[in-house]
């Protein structure tokens, strides 16, 4: 591979790639909703975080719902210091597929 097709592959990696500044927004202002997940693309655990935060709120006022809504919370501050890695993770993914694509089409 030359390095004008990495410098190509490299240059639509940064265009393509998820933003760490609106993870962070999203993670911060959207807490527990989830929408950090979902939209770095791990869609599974994303809806599985926002039905944790609705049913905890639901069940809050007979106090079992405190236990998801804790959990929920611990998780989100987790993801606070894993959303690096999981751009990261998309990036290399993202790469992956571009050097398939330049390559596949010869």
């Amino acid at each position: 591979m030359s390095i004008e097709q990495q410098l190509l592959i490299e240059q639509r990696v940064a265009n393509e790639s998820k933003s760490p500044f609106v993870a962070y927004l999203l993670a911060i202002l959207l807490w527990g909703f989830g929408a950090h997940r979902l939209y770095l693309g791990r869609y599974m655990s994303g809806i599985i975080m926002l039905a944790l935060w609705g049913i905890g709120w639901l069940t809050a006022p007979i106090l079992i719902g405190w236990i998801p809504i804790a959990l929920v919370c611990v998780w989100a501050v987790i993801d606070l210091f894993l959303i690096p890695a999981m751009i990261r993770e998309d990036q290399a993914m993202l790469r992956q597929q571009l050097s398939a694509e330049f390559f596949g089409g010869r």
